[in-house]
């Protein structure tokens, strides 16, 4: 706690040196466990900016269960292997079994529960792979596929899996329509009033 408490000083230091003419604020009130900051940090720290309706817009990209939120676009499965084996095979395997990174098919039958941590075992919803799809891989370059791209390494990534065909194209109302594996595994969390659990 000490060094959290000399860290946080010496940082406020720097921060008022930084940043002169910054009226100082009083010491923040000690709790029990919590650090305040230094007398003479500043009142606020000028950092960010705030964010444009564009700004918010092109990151207000999440893709509900039902696809609300899918973009336009579409793609195959067979445009989705050449891009998996592009992007994905290094970390996922040639067929998504050997990793070294996460295994995306089962190799087991399905009504074996649990399947792991797969495709088909892990995601209620398609669309949901999607969204996470989109956002986070490919792992060194999150986010630089196309929605066509995405659509077309998740319809290669659930064919894989065994859950589309060969000749499959998915787009925003097919994606929306799988039926995944282990979706009547899932349930709702209802829990409210902070700590409770049902």
């Amino acid at each position: 706690m000490r060094q959290v408490a000399a860290a946080v000083a010496m940082m406020g230091g720097v921060l008022t040196a930084c940043s002169p003419g910054e009226p100082a604020r009083p010491a923040a009130v000690e709790e029990p466990g919590m650090v305040g900051l230094p007398p003479h940090a500043p009142e606020h720290f000028g950092f960010g900016a705030p964010a444009s309706a564009d700004r918010v817009a092109r990151w207000d990209i999440d893709v509900k269960p039902d696809g609300e939120g899918l973009p336009p676009g579409s793609g195959s499965v067979a445009e989705g292997r050449l891009l998996y084996e592009t992007y994905c095979l290094q970390c996922h395997g040639p067929t998504g079994t050997e990793g070294p990174n996460d295994r995306l098919v089962s190799a087991g039958e399905w009504d074996q529960w649990p399947t792991g941590r797969t495709v088909g075992g892990y995601w209620p919803y398609a669309t949901t792979l999607f969204d996470y799809t989109r956002k986070a891989m490919p792992q060194t370059t999150p986010g630089t596929l196309t929605d066509d791209q995405v659509y077309a390494v998740v319809g290669y990534v659930l064919h894989l899996s065994g859950i589309v065909a060969a000749d499959a194209v998915m787009d925003s109302a097919s994606l929306a329509a799988v039926e995944m594996p282990a979706r009547d595994r899932f349930v709702p969390d209802d829990r409210t009033g902070g700590r409770t659990i049902r």
